[in-house]
Parts: structure tokens; C-alpha cells; sequence
């Protein structure tokens, strides 16, 4: 439809599609531009780090329990009633000192029946003695019937020949020198016995005389006393509670020796225990005092592992003083032991070893392999030299492949050994890749 406007007719469909050309032209014109002036320089901008030049401390980290060095279970050894206690939590005690007695009665009793057994056993002695007093005599008796039946017999054997007596009276006294024989026989197998009857009845007095020892044991069992000087740090019982000492003695009090020397029970993973060496110094934190580093020693690190959901861990003993008496037994501790250290060395943070770029150009410098180096301790290196890869910058911001050698680290940065004159203080590695929607190196701007 046609329109009359100031003077001339003009189309107005007509004129919206003019329109609609003329941008359609301006926009492909102005990718036309982008396109031929981007030409080789899109070159993604990678997040960078800078090396540094500072000390390093290469540490082993840890989480355990502080604990006197020393610290004493004190159980029973005997059932029964707790009658009177004598000592509480936080108590000094002295070694020998009464802390704590069962009810005696019962043991008491069987004191009294053991002494009575005893006083029996030794009564039956005497009786086996007087016994084979008898026994003695009656041998004596029997000896003194022999040799008169002997005499009598020879001398009515001698009346015999002369024929002043007849032949059957000397029968008669051999007879009788035969029979006093077997008397004397029999009075002596009676002395062995009775005599054998006084090693029996001894040797039953020496055992009741050891169960009397024993309940005399029991009885002192019932006092229970500190073995040790320390302090009182855990109490287990109440006044008249019962303890049963069966297979395994009850645990009644826990005393620790000196809270003034304690130490750290560590647990160090498996992949770490390699370098843990006894002397190294180690500091940790406790809960209980915010913001404040104790200092240690490393003294032992045991061989028992401990096996806990598949998670292998070894003790290390860390020991420091307690002077202030601050630390208390039981508080849990995290644990950085000192492994190596390194006073000025070049450092590269960690996140530029963890990079790999695939297309990247090696650098045209490259790095022999460092003799190891001394750790701080003069002793040989915990941790050898070992191949890493960086990436550096060229003038257009291309990534350069650099293979270097590593020495210690601590976590977030890694010692450089030997580097090249392009590796100084300041110098630019790639840590990431760009970042989704990244602007490009020397990219044009957009003209509209």
C-alpha cells in the first residue's frame, strides 16, 4: 500500500527489508575484520607463579595424644570389697603409700584356718616321732631277745653232745633263735615305716605351712599401695564397690611418675615413616592453647604398626618438658616434625609441577642431574634428587618446557637444585591453564 508523505509516495515494507540488508552487511563486514586481523595471535593467557628465593622446611605431619613418660597402672590382685580409700585424682603419692584397702575379714579367716592347719601338721609330727621312738625300742627289745635265745641255744647244744639233755630241747631253742630273728626283722621294717611316716607328716607341714604363707599374702593384698612417687591421674573405684580380679587384674588408679617430662605418641603414616630419624626436631599444637607452638624431640619410632581400616601407622615418641605443667595427659596434639631444612634456596610453588601442557616447545636449555645434596643434619639426604617439568613463557606468551631437578618440599612450594641462568628469583611459571572465556595475548579489540 502506498503512502503519501510530505510530497512523494513511498513503500513502507520496502523500506524495513532496506534496512535488514544494510545490517546484515555492517555485521559481516565487521567479522570479516575480526577474522583477518586475529590472524596467528590467539594465544590463551595461562595463570602464572614466580619462583622465590627463601628458606624451606621439609616436615612430616602428624596427629597424637600427649603422655607422662611414665604413668603406672595400679590394679588388685585379690577379690573383694573396697573398704576405705586413701587417695583421689590429682593426689602426690609416695612410693609404698597406702591408697586404697579391701575388706580384710575374709582373708583374715583364712589366715586363722591356714595357722590351725599348720598348728596340726606340726602336732602329727610329734606323734610320727613317738611313733618311731617306739619303733627303736621295740627293735632294741627284739636285738636283746636274739642274742639271749643265741646264748641259750649253744649252750643246751653243748649239753646236747655230752649227752646231758636230749636232743629236742636243743630243737626247741633253735626254733626259738629263728623266731626272735624274724621279730627283730619285723621291729625294724616298723622303724622304716614310722620313720617314713615323719618325712610325710614334715613334708605336709611345710605345705601348710606355704598355703598359710600364701593366705598371708592375700591378706596383705588387700592394702593397695602407689608403687611409684608420682601423681594420682585417674581413680576408677568407689568406697564399697566390688572388684573381681580374675584373668586380668582391674584397673583401680593410674598414677603418672612426673608430669613435668612428657611426650607426644605420634602416629606417622606408613609413606612418611622413611623419614623420620631420631634427634629431628618436630613442634605441635594443642586444642587447649589457640595459636602457641611447644617444641619436641623425636626419641624413638617403634616398630609395632598398627593396622587401623586398612591405614598403616607407626608410633613416633616425640618428648618435650612440661615445665609450666600446662600440657595435661590425654590432649590431642598435631604434629609437624622437622625432616629437613634448606636456608636460601629457589623455590617453585607446587602447582607449577602439578601443570602438563601437551603441546608445549621444550626449552633449548637443559639441566644436568645435581649430585645429591647434604641435608641439614650433614647425614645423607632424606630426600633425593628427582626430575620435575615446569613451564616458562617466551616473549609471545607461548609455554616453554623446562626439566628441572627437585630437592625438598614442604607442601605448597619444592627446592630447585642447580638451576639454569633462565631459573632466577622472579621468574614467570605457568600454574594453570586459562580460565573458561579467558581473553587471548595480543587479541583485537572489537570495533563496535
Amino acid at each position: 500500500m502506498l503512502r503519501y508523505v510530505t510530497g512523494r509516495f513511498y513503500n513502507p515494507s520496502m523500506h524495513k527489508k532496506t534496512l535488514a540488508v544494510i545490517v546484515l552487511v555492517a555485521m559481516a563486514g565487521a567479522g570479516a575484520w575480526w577474522w583477518t586481523s586475529r590472524g596467528g595471535s590467539d594465544v590463551p593467557v595461562y595463570r602464572t607463579g614466580t619462583l622465590e628465593r627463601g628458606p624451606l622446611l621439609a616436615t612430616v605431619a602428624a596427629s597424637g595424644a600427649v603422655n607422662p613418660v611414665t604413668q603406672v597402672s595400679v590394679g588388685t590382685q585379690v577379690s573383694g570389697q573396697i573398704k576405705e580409700l586413701f587417695a583421689d585424682f590429682n593426689d602426690e603419692v609416695k612410693a609404698g603409700q597406702l591408697i586404697a584397702m579391701l575388706d580384710p575379714e575374709t582373708f583374715e579367716y583364712r589366715v586363722r584356718s591356714a595357722q590351725a592347719d599348720v598348728d596340726a601338721a606340726r602336732a602329727a609330727v610329734l606323734t610320727a616321732q613317738a611313733n618311731a621312738a617306739a619303733s627303736r625300742a621295740a627293735v632294741s627289745k627284739a636285738q636283746v631277745d636274739l642274742a639271749e635265745a643265741q646264748r641259750d641255744f649253744e649252750r643246751k647244744r653243748d649239753l646236747a653232745d655230752k649227752q646231758f639233755i636230749a636232743q629236742s630241747e636243743v630243737d626247741r631253742t633253735r626254733a626259738l633263735v629263728n623266731t626272735s630273728g624274724e621279730l627283730l626283722k619285723l621291729a625294724q621294717a616298723q622303724l622304716s615305716v614310722t620313720e617314713a611316716q615323719i618325712k610325710t607328716v614334715q613334708a605336709n607341714v611345710a605345705q601348710r605351712e606355704a598355703v598359710l604363707g600364701q593366705a598371708r599374702i592375700d591378706l596383705g593384698r588387700t592394702r593397695i599401695t602407689s608403687p611409684v612417687n608420682g601423681i594420682v591421674i585417674k581413680r576408677a573405684i568407689e568406697r564399697g564397690q566390688t572388684v573381681a580380679a580374675s584373668l586380668q587384674s582391674p584397673e583401680l588408679f593410674v598414677i603418672a611418675q612426673n608430669l613435668r617430662d612428657m611426650q607426644v605418641e605420634a602416629s606417622i603414616d606408613e609413606s612418611d615413616v622413611g623419614r623420620i630419624r631420631l634427634g629431628q626436631k618436630a613442634n605441635f599444637t594443642v586444642d587447649a592453647f589457640p595459636g602457641q607452638t611447644f617444641e619436641g624431640e623425636v626419641r624413638q619410632v617403634r616398630k609395632a604398626a598398627s593396622n587401623v581400616a586398612n591405614v598403616v601407622t607407626y608410633v613416633a615418641v616425640v618428648r618435650f618438658a612440661n615445665a609450666d605443667g600446662r600440657l595435661l595427659p590425654g590432649m590431642t596434639a598435631n604434629v609437624r616434625v622437622i625432616t629437613d631444612k634448606r636456608d636460601e634456596v629457589l623455590k617453585v610453588p607446587n602447582a607449577a609441577l602439578r601443570m602438563r601442557i601437551t603441546d608445549a616447545a621444550p626449552a633449548p636449555n637443559t639441566v644436568a642431574a645435581p649430585a645429591d645434596a647434604a641435608s641439614a643434619s650433614g647425614t645423607k639426604p632424606l630426600n633425593p634428587a628427582r626430575r620435575g617439568r615446569i613451564y616458562l613463557l617466551d616473549a609471545a606468551g607461548k609455554p616453554l618446557a623446562t626439566t628441572v631437578w627437585l630437592g625438598i618440599t614442604d607442601g605448597s612450594s619444592t627446592e630447585l637444585l642447580d638451576p639454569d641462568a633462565a631459573l632466577k628469583d622472579g621468574t614467570k611459571v605457568v600454574t594453570g591453564n586459562p580460565l573458561a572465556g579467558a581473553p587471548r595475548a595480543n587479541a583485537p579489540k572489537v570495533p563496535f
